[in-house]
């Protein structure tokens, strides 16, 4: 959706990217608030919250050491210490906008996965499903941005609607809300999705596919410019910035 271009580099010339320090903090500050609920309730405090930073990101340094190169000209460790602290930040902030003690989450990083009647298979990961006594199910999604202005939002909404039609698939019934938590500017969203909401991401998730499978025949993946590319890795190799792609790796019809 974002850029058929960044997608062949991503996942059919499969071209490495460097770890970013926003990326990874994000990883992290998820890792504490998913460890977090295997305390007992009484115990999930924010004092408590923010000393398991430290500790959760030498856990993630040993599962990928190559987060290492992030601070590798920090040899005074300065630089470290505040990304570490702003990690912080982001985790006090969460209890502003809930209450871990009255939260009993049913999943954690919950892996999803489900087939369509085309055939396509979808997977994602929830970072937190709460189910109500009723029965009612909530999808829970953190952000460590900030929220974007409204004419941006389609792109985290459409995220949120695919968990929720991958779950309809697997419970037989639509998740009652939709709830997106940014902790970069403490705003929590909700949405509450209804059945016309799955079938139009569903016909939109069928057309990407089919976009998808002809790009991959043609070899015609297309950049498309936006105000994301100053972030991206592979400027050199895209024709927006005078960049030529690789030899394309798969026998294009002719």
């Amino acid at each position: 959706m974002r850029c058929p271009l960044l997608y062949r580099f991503r996942v059919i010339d499969r071209l490495p990217e460097k770890p970013s320090e926003a990326a990874t903090r994000g990883t992290l500050v998820h890792a504490v608030l998913e460890r977090l609920f295997d305390d007992p309730a009484a115990e999930r405090t924010a004092p408590r919250a923010k000393a398991m930073v430290p500790g959760q990101w030498d856990r993630l340094l040993e599962s990928r050491p190559e987060l290492g190169e992030l601070f590798g000209d920090d040899p005074g460790g300065e630089r470290l210490g505040r990304w570490l602290g702003e990690a912080e930040a982001l985790v006090e902030r969460w209890f502003t906008l809930e209450d871990p003690v009255r939260l009993e989450p049913a999943e954690r990083e919950l892996f999803v996965e489900t087939e369509l009647e085309s055939g396509l298979r979808l997977r994602g990961v929830i970072d937190r499903v709460d189910v109500a006594p009723t029965g009612e199910v909530r999808i829970v999604d953190y952000k460590t941005g900030k929220a974007p202005r409204p004419e941006y939002a389609d792109e985290a909404w459409f995220q949120m609607v695919f968990y929720a039609l991958v779950v309809r698939r697997l419970k037989g019934a639509v998740p009652r809300r939709l709830q997106l938590v940014y902790l970069g500017s403490g705003d929590v969203i909700t949405y509450d999705p209804v059945e016309a909401d799955l079938r139009r991401v569903e016909r939109k998730l069928l057309a990407l596919w089919e976009a998808i499978r002809r790009a991959t025949e043609t070899g015609d993946w297309r950049p498309r410019r936006t105000r994301l590319c100053g972030w991206c890795d592979h400027q050199a190799v895209c024709p927006e910035f005078g960049g030529t792609p690789p030899v394309y790796p798969l026998l294009v019809e002719p």
